[in-house]
This record gives C-alpha cells, structure tokens and sequence, in this order.
C-alpha cells in the first residue's frame, strides 16, 4: 500500500484554521506526513502574512509539504511585480482590492493598511517594501499542479481532454465551466479547491477541498491512500467516498 498522503484546501489567510488542520494531520500521520496545499494561501483572512510564514518555515524545516498555486496567489505576486489589479478572469472587472477578492486583508497582514482608499502609487510602494522578498520569491515560484500516480493536486482543476504538459495556466488555477461539470473520469482523481463549498465533497472524478475558509468556515484537511480518501477532524478519520 501507498504513503498516506494529505492535502489542505484554501487556507484564505485563516491561521489559527490551518494550525488547526496541521494539528489533526500530525495525530494521524505523525510529524514527517506528507502534505500538498492546494493554493489561495491569502486573501479575505486577517493572516495572509503568517500563513505564508509558517509554510516557508515547514518547508525550511524539512518539511514534507508542497504548495501549489492559487489564483490568489497570483494576484497577490502579480500586483507586486508589475502593479496589476485586474485579472482578466475575474470577469466581473472587480480588482485585486475589492472587499469580494479581499487583497486589501492580505496588505493589512503586512501593516499596509486602508489600501484601497489611499492614492495607489503609494500603496504599490509600500507594499513593495512591506512583503519580504522571501514571501515574493516563494509565491512567484509555486508549481501550478503536483502529480502523484493516481492523484492529480491542483488549485482549480484542469481542461478536461487536454494533456497536463498543454494545460493553460489560467485553467489550472482559475477553471470552473467545463471542469466542473465534466462528469467523465479523468487520467487521476484531481484534489482540487477553488470553488467553495460548505463542507469539501468528493464527486467521483475529482475531490473538492475547498469548504471555504475564505468565508470564516475551518479547514478539514484530506487523506489518500490511493485512490481511497478521508477527511480528518478531531475525532479522525472519515471517509469521503
């Protein structure tokens, strides 16, 4: 049989509910557990700043843990590198720091506060100064997906039908229409987030960790065995199908 391996959907700034999920994975699978997280590390939550801290310390440490890149993330890299607002996915036309994306909560973690009242330039330059170059060189390098024989970790999910070497990124880390809805199976079970649910669910093809902790609901981190999976509380384990 496999390794177990563990997966934490959208973490969305929320610490203490990320301290909370590590916690339950270490009393199942001890402190050298594998782990992928599943992107949008920030944004909404109050914490953007000490989410990303703890999960470059992980991973100095020795950690076992891979993270995989959220649309968020993106964002979050894009406005530092080049001052980007607008992602032409968010087809709303909303920006970065607009109260639904919440990257105004990500600046305040780093003591930027009131981003989106103030002049931009200047917040732009603050933020620049403010963001470690550590948290900027580790959110631009973030894989977009992590293959594990019959796994597939993503943020979003993939195009269904298209080889992973030609998926777009857009797709891996914004993709709903079409994948979603795509009943059909797939090379892998595909471990995704991105789309918030109430509680995280498998849907057969695919398995959705997101159960939205963007919108203040906790965390519950996932095990595999295989093609087997569980979700874990304080209680242990429980399957998801």
């Amino acid at each position: 049989m496999s390794s177990p391996i563990y997966a934490i959907g959208d973490i969305h700034g929320q610490l203490a509910f990320l301290e909370q999920a590590l916690a339950w994975i270490e009393a199942d699978g001890g402190p050298d557990a594998e782990i992928v997280f599943l992107g949008d590390l920030v944004d909404r939550g109050a914490e953007s700043r000490a989410v990303i801290e703890r999960l470059i310390a992980g991973q100095a440490a020795g950690r076992r843990w891979t993270v995989v890149k959220g649309n968020h993330d993106r964002m979050f890299s894009r406005f530092l590198s080049d001052g980007t607002l607008h992602d032409d996915q968010v087809k709303s036309g909303i920006g970065w720091l607009h109260p639904r994306l919440g990257g105004a909560a990500t600046l305040a973690s780093y003591g930027v506060t009131e981003a989106e009242t103030r002049p931009f330039a200047e917040v732009l330059e603050q933020a620049r100064q403010a963001v470690p170059a550590t948290h900027r060189n580790f959110l631009e390098t973030l894989p977009v997906y992590e293959e594990r024989a019959e796994l597939l970790f993503v943020h979003a999910g993939i195009r269904p039908g298209v080889a992973l070497a030609e998926q777009a990124e857009d797709d891996l880390v914004w993709i709903r229409a079409g994948f979603l809805d795509d009943t059909r199976p797939h090379p892998w079970l595909v471990v995704h987030g991105h789309t918030a649910l109430d509680v995280p669910c498998h849907h057969g093809n695919r398995v959705n960790l997101d159960g939205g902790a963007g919108y203040g609901r906790p965390i519950y981190p996932a095990v595999f065995e295989g093609r087997e999976v569980w979700l874990l509380d304080e209680g242990g384990r429980m399957s998801l199908g």
